[in-house]
């Protein structure tokens, strides 16, 4: 079982930074890919940025130039750096991992999810 831990959002002012964090834990072989969704209310989930295990990143077009997204592979975490942020940035933040478990397993990790409110 693989257990993932988000930290890092918050309120903060149009033109603010934050920094969020996902880490994993549990019975993992391997990472391929982590990713960052959000969902604001109303709204599907989208996806903001994805990094593979080989450190390719992709970003949404509305985030592009802002946010950057980063993994640390000895700790099994990825973060996503966010600055310049907007109003419309505001949602609830989610990270994806895949991978393999211990016993060669592929699996698919949702974390619990953290608020990310930008006041105008």
């Amino acid at each position: 079982q693989v257990h993932l831990v988000e930290s890092g959002g918050g309120l903060v002012q149009a033109g603010g930074s934050l920094r969020l964090s996902c880490a994993a834990s549990g019975s993992i072989s391997s990472i391929n890919a982590m990713d960052w969704y959000r969902q604001a209310p109303g709204k599907q989930r989208e996806l903001v940025a994805g990094i593979t295990s080989g450190g390719s990143t992709n970003y949404a077009n509305s985030v592009k130039g802002r946010f950057t997204i980063s993994r640390d592979n000895t700790k099994n975490t990825v973060y996503l750096q966010m600055t310049s942020l907007k109003p419309e940035d505001t949602a609830v933040y989610y990270c994806n991992v895949l991978g393999y478990t211990i016993v060669n397993s592929p699996f698919g990790s949702w974390g619990q999810g953290t608020q990310v409110t930008v006041s105008s």
